[in-house]
């Protein structure tokens, strides 16, 4: 007979078992709405009791919170798994793919992060701190481009920002289904076009004796 994702996960500890759950959760979610997440469901989707769950989260409203937090957090771990270059502004055009890579590969954790995805959910202080502080991956790579002299103008959080808004809209068009077949191609215009507009290349650095 078959093991249960929850068997499986026991064997791993309790942060298997954690995710395990939350991956189901985040399933049920995106498949059906906010209504498929009743705690009795998500047990019997991972083969557990709902005391696992409470054990774990404290009830629905902990799930949910946890939900939204694992989703930054995998976006955070994917954001700083890309290598360092010694080129900024070729560091930052990787970020930028890596941004689009996560929310393609993990569509229902991407979900969570924007929007209103459970109907009534507020995250807490401390969660909104700890999505905040993905976006200082971002932040940082912009201010490694202004310490060369490569930022055209502006400041460097302002641009951080900017960058962002232009390719979580893409992203979410994308998603969405209204972008044509080539999005490869509309998502790198959109890195071209944004890295014309804010930063300047070396070589006009160096003609511009900056």
């Amino acid at each position: 007979m078959a093991s249960s994702p929850y068997e499986l996960a026991q064997r791993q500890g309790d942060a298997a078992i954690r995710t395990s759950l939350l991956d189901a959760a985040s399933r049920l979610l995106a498949a059906e709405g906010p209504g498929a997440l009743a705690l009795r469901r998500i047990a019997a989707e991972v083969g557990c009791s709902t005391t696992v769950l409470y054990r774990m989260f404290e009830g629905k409203a902990g799930l949910v919170e946890a939900l939204y937090v694992e989703a930054f957090q995998r976006f955070r771990r994917r954001l700083a798994a890309v290598p360092e270059r010694s080129d900024p502004l070729e560091h930052l055009v990787e970020l930028g793919r890596a941004y689009r890579e996560y929310a393609l590969a993990e569509r229902n954790y991407y979900r969570l992060m924007f929007g209103e995805p459970v109907p009534g959910f507020r995250p807490s202080d401390e969660a909104l701190v700890q999505a905040a502080a993905t976006f200082t991956i971002l932040e940082d790579a912009v201010a490694a481009l202004d310490a060369a002299g490569l930022l055209a103008g502006g400041e460097p959080r302002h641009v951080a920002a900017s960058l962002w808004a232009a390719i979580h809209g893409v992203v979410s068009l994308e998603m969405a289904g209204h972008l044509p077949a080539d999005a490869d191609e509309v998502f790198e215009a959109t890195l071209a076009a944004m890295g014309t507009g804010l930063f300047r290349t070396p070589s006009t650095r160096e003609k511009r004796g900056c």
